[in-house]
């Protein structure tokens, strides 16, 4: 069932095609990718009452120790680098919905505001995610991470903890969404990013950063999802 403050936006962020378009790029962009994450499951058939990791390329980043980092849950791994909110929601289906997940953790936000992206924006894409999850599987529940800091897009810090704040009172009204604050634990004792948790970029992170988006997300997610496993 969709939750009382769902539907009170619903109007708002499904009428306002204008915020929807610009400043987004096509996510079609991404059609091989995701044409990629299909073949594979022609051979490698992914887990069936799973959680999908999905986002953007700090979840990407991810891949490669995310199922030992939450271990023992099952894991299916779709972070496509580049993409955004609206591109996580234009491709729900292909990645989310086909595979009817129990659980999903999202990373989005962060592309979204480099685009200049308003906090409207970025929550309209947002919880037209969420009134779909509630629509096609309504027992499943969302993970959504906190934009993460980071030295490179430090000038728009001030724009993320916007769309940070936006999603964490969003998540308070609903049941089946978690805060997930992976965004704290990367800033030092100055209040800025730390340095040596990113590669040469100072955007990706390297295995230090990906530690700290360990012990920050097990607890909360292994906590409420073991029992399913």
């Amino acid at each position: 069932m969709i939750k009382p403050l769902l539907t009170l936006f619903l109007p708002l962020f499904f009428t306002c095609s204008a915020i929807a378009e610009a400043p987004y790029p096509d996510p079609e962009r991404f059609r091989q990718n995701i044409e990629q994450f299909l073949a594979q499951e022609n051979t490698a058939r992914p887990p069936k009452n799973a959680i999908v990791a999905l986002g953007s390329s700090s979840m990407l980043g991810w891949h490669g120790r995310i199922a030992e980092d939450l271990a023992p849950l099952s894991i299916i791994p779709r972070g496509f680098g580049g993409s955004n909110m609206y591109d996580a929601r234009y491709f729900l289906k292909e990645l989310v919905l086909r595979h009817k997940p129990r659980a999903v953790m999202l990373y989005e936000g962060d592309n979204d505001a480099a685009l200049g992206a308003s906090t409207e924006q970025v929550m309209q894409h947002f919880i037209a995610i969420v009134h779909t999850l509630h629509t096609e599987l309504p027992d499943t529940r969302l993970y959504i991470f906190a934009v993460k800091p980071s030295i490179a897009r430090w000038n728009i810090w001030p724009a993320m903890l916007n769309i940070n704040e936006a999603l964490k009172s969003f998540s308070e009204t609903d049941p089946l969404i978690t805060y997930v604050d992976v965004a704290t634990p990367m800033l030092g004792d100055d209040g800025r990013p730390i340095e040596s948790i990113f590669v040469a970029d100072m955007l990706h992170m390297n295995d230090r950063g990906y530690d700290i988006w360990r012990d920050a997300v097990r607890p909360v997610v292994y906590a409420a999802e073991k029992s399913f496993e």
